[in-house]
């Protein structure tokens, strides 16, 4: 996850100290009247953990039938091994929650999950699939369009800004960078005026700066649509546009404009804290900023690269072996209308989703209504004002279209200017098979093999073609041992 605040140690062992005490408490209530009750395994910690406190606490006392038993299990790479560890045991909590990256794996455990279509139809519940944003419902479904696990906490990358540090450094405040030749550009400007220590900084590295980077560019992370057309997905991180952004890196880490904070989400604390002018981050990081920013800030779109976006068009590639001055006029009309139709309007496009789903597991024993217990939940934090209350506190995007409606109408984003630039920045543009999302298996291992390398070409072991092409056949070995474990 690349959402989720550091704890400490001491903190931790209190919440997983108490967390049985208050799961036991809730189990005795809900037997005591009657009620079916299953566990809700996540890895929210606090502030975000309270708000899920919060929610399940309010579907409780919606009705008299079920009780859900939120219980933290540690950050993601636990919750996903302890649940794994459980199922084998035939002790699997009802509802898992896994960040978005696990879904190849998710998907490929077969019968250790009931799909959220299913799961749906079992119970008799009608959900329209269409209420939920096309960049949150593509990431968790199937190429037909069938649900395979409950949006939940979704959030995009974007750019946070210091509006005082810009103003000291002689930049516009108002006026954010939106190409990557910019942000190099106000960079050095802050570190030359010692408006700030560092210049930028990124959490989540090959998140933000491979994902999602391949994303807004239209360019493939990985063959087959990455992963989403099958398990033989190969990885393509070593294109000449890949290198040539590892390359602006590792020459600002040089020069002094780039501050490495470290993998996953390590480099949270530079922005906030006064330490960097820009960084990179989730959306969801916004309550923490609020908290402990002690300057102005802002929040923009992804930068890109100017040319990589402004490239000809499919349409006039299309058109370009054609002659205007030998089309009648019905032939240029017919020509004109096909460049309309084909949005060829320059730009990136939408960045994709992360945060974590929520997946229903199974069990040996398990009863139809414990899973009826499930589906119900599930419809509860589908409603709009569940939704609105969940993006308002947390800082994730809205996952229904009616959530995103009612914070508008309750003049949220009057009140908190740029709350809903991550969800325009995930529906900008016409989304393509390079945006819809990542479907490839041990993910997290192949993030941590992008991480080993690029980190060496920081510190100047190696070039950044090497990096990504030792990255390449570092991860392909890995998808190739995915795939053979989980073919036929």
């Amino acid at each position: 996850m690349r959402d989720q605040p550091m704890l400490s140690r001491r903190r931790l062992a209190a919440a997983t100290a108490l967390a049985p005490l208050a799961a036991a408490a809730l189990v005795r209530g809900a037997r005591a009247q009657g009620r079916t009750e299953i566990q809700f395994w996540h890895a929210m910690t606090s502030p975000l953990g309270d708000v899920v406190a919060d929610i399940v606490k309010k579907f409780n006392e919606s009705q008299a039938r079920y009780t859900v038993v939120p219980v933290f299990k540690g950050g993601y790479v636990e919750t996903l091994t302890n649940a794994i560890a459980a199922w084998r045991a035939g002790q699997a909590p009802h509802i898992v929650q896994m960040f978005d990256v696990g879904t190849g794996s998710m998907i490929a455990a077969g019968p250790a999950i009931r799909p959220v279509h299913q799961l749906f139809a079992e119970a008799g519940i009608n959900v329209d699939v269409n209420q939920y944003l096309p960049g949150v419902r593509g990431y968790y479904s199937t190429t037909d369009g069938k649900l395979m696990s409950m949006p939940f906490n979704s959030s995009t990358a974007v750019m946070w800004y210091n509006k005082d540090a810009f103003r000291t450094a002689g930049l516009d405040p108002e006026k954010p960078p939106a190409t990557w030749a910019e942000v190099r550009a106000a960079a050095k400007k802050i570190v030359d005026t010692k408006a700030t220590p560092g210049g930028m900084t990124t959490s989540w590295p090959t998140w933000i700066q491979f994902e999602q980077f391949s994303a807004i560019h239209d360019v493939p992370y990985a063959t087959l649509a990455n992963g989403f057309g099958g398990l033989g997905a190969e990885l393509r991180i070593n294109s000449a546009l890949h290198v040539r952004h590892l390359t602006t890196m590792a020459e600002m880490a040089k020069e002094g404009t780039f501050k490495y904070g470290g993998r996953n989400n390590a480099a949270d604390p530079l922005f906030p804290s006064g330490e960097c002018a820009i960084g990179f981050g989730s959306s969801a990081g916004r309550a923490a900023i609020v908290r402990d920013a002690k300057f102005n800030w802002g929040i923009a779109f992804l930068p890109y690269y100017q040319d990589a976006v402004d490239g000809p068009s499919e349409a006039m590639n299309m058109l370009a072996g054609l002659n205007p001055e030998a089309m009648t006029p019905d032939q240029a009309l017919v020509a004109l209308k096909q460049l309309k139709a084909a949005n060829t309007a320059p730009g990136p496009i939408n960045s994709v989703i992360g945060g974590a789903s929520l997946w229903v597991m199974t069990a040996p024993n398990r009863r139809p209504e414990e899973y009826k217990a499930a589906a119900e939940f599930f419809g509860f934090i589908s409603r709009p004002e569940i939704d609105a209350e969940w993006h308002q506190r947390t800082g994730y995007v809205p996952i229904t279209f009616a959530g995103y409606e009612l914070s508008r109408s309750q003049g949220f984003y009057e009140k908190n200017p740029g709350a809903d630039l991550p969800i325009h920045q995930l529906t900008r543009g016409t989304m393509t098979d390079n945006s819809r999302g990542f479907r490839l298996g041990r993910m997290v291992e192949i993030r941590s093999t992008i991480e080993e390398e690029m980190e060496k070409t920081l510190q100047g072991s190696q070039t950044p073609q090497q990096a990504l092409d030792n990255a390449v056949a570092r991860g392909n070995r890995v998808l190739r041992e995915f795939e053979r474990a989980n073919r036929g």
